[in-house]
């Protein structure tokens, strides 16, 4: 069997268990913007990233594929139980639950443990070497943080954990470089695989930009938000209602004459759906 035949066989064997465990497990209203939709889509970066990553060889003889799907629907399982930086540990508890439950060995498992504990610790220089499922699982998660869904959680999780629409901004640019930087330094030969991340990288950066710019003559609380203050602030209000969020951008785009936002909410309900 090829890698790609590897890959779907891993599917094919956990993906079900794997939703229908987090789908049991996590509280969606918890923290939409790290539920079962994120978790698919670092799956299927993870996807992505395999093939150009690992030598393929290597990657079928240690069973790379199946402990990859675990490792990527597992990461933030435990950000229903606690959303700043212990959810890593919660997540692995989680995980060892359901291989206790599927009777997978523990033991068998060390580097999906490992990977989904400390995935979340972006400076790369210091982490051990050697463990593909975290290096692989890692830079999924990362391109899961660009684009105006990288927006939306970014925005969702950093307010949660109670930084101010002040500092937002420039916080999440800071870390989105720190991701954008692993990506370049993962991929340097990869002209094609760069390029199409980088333009969802820039999507990001550049609403952060204008968000900055903004921030210094708005009014949070008026009656008509708008600009890009006002896509946050429309966001700060969906945190309190906990909206379906496709419904929450269709109704953005018809309640709001600001193009601004107009076009923030339909981006977004493009790149969801």
């Amino acid at each position: 069997m090829n890698l790609i035949d590897i890959i779907e066989s891993a599917e094919l064997k956990l993906k079900q268990l794997l939703e229908d465990y987090f789908i049991a497990t996590y509280n969606n209203l918890a923290l939409s913007s790290h539920g079962i939709d994120h978790h698919r889509r670092v799956w299927q970066y993870s996807r992505e990233l395999l093939p150009l990553f690992a030598d393929k060889k290597v990657a079928i003889l240690n069973n790379l594929p199946s402990k990859l799907i675990i490792a990527s629907y597992l990461h933030d399982i435990g950000m229903s139980v606690e959303t700043g930086i212990r959810h890593g540990k919660y997540s692995k508890d989680l995980c060892i639950n359901f291989l206790t439950k599927n009777n997978l060995p523990i033991d068998n498992y060390q580097d999906v443990l490992e990977a989904i504990e400390h995935h979340d610790r972006k400076k790369y220089s210091t982490r051990k070497s050697g463990n593909n499922i975290l290096t692989i699982l890692s830079l999924a998660d990362d391109l899961d943080a660009f684009g105006f869904i990288g927006i939306y959680r970014y925005l969702e999780i950093y307010l949660v954990r109670g930084i101010t629409t002040e500092n937002i901004g420039n916080m999440i640019i800071v870390n989105a470089k720190q991701r954008f930087d692993n990506l370049l330094n993962t991929f340097t030969a990869n002209d094609e695989l760069v390029q199409k991340h980088e333009r969802r990288y820039r999507i990001l950066n550049n609403f952060f930009d204008e968000y900055n710019n903004m921030i210094p003559s708005y009014q949070f609380g008026s009656v008509t938000p708008s600009g890009y203050c006002g896509v946050v602030e429309m966001l700060v209000h969906r945190l309190k209602n906990k909206s379906d969020l496709i419904e929450f951008c269709r109704q953005m785009v018809k309640k709001n004459n600001d193009q601004i936002i107009i076009w923030f909410f339909n981006s977004l309900a493009v790149e969801l759906s």
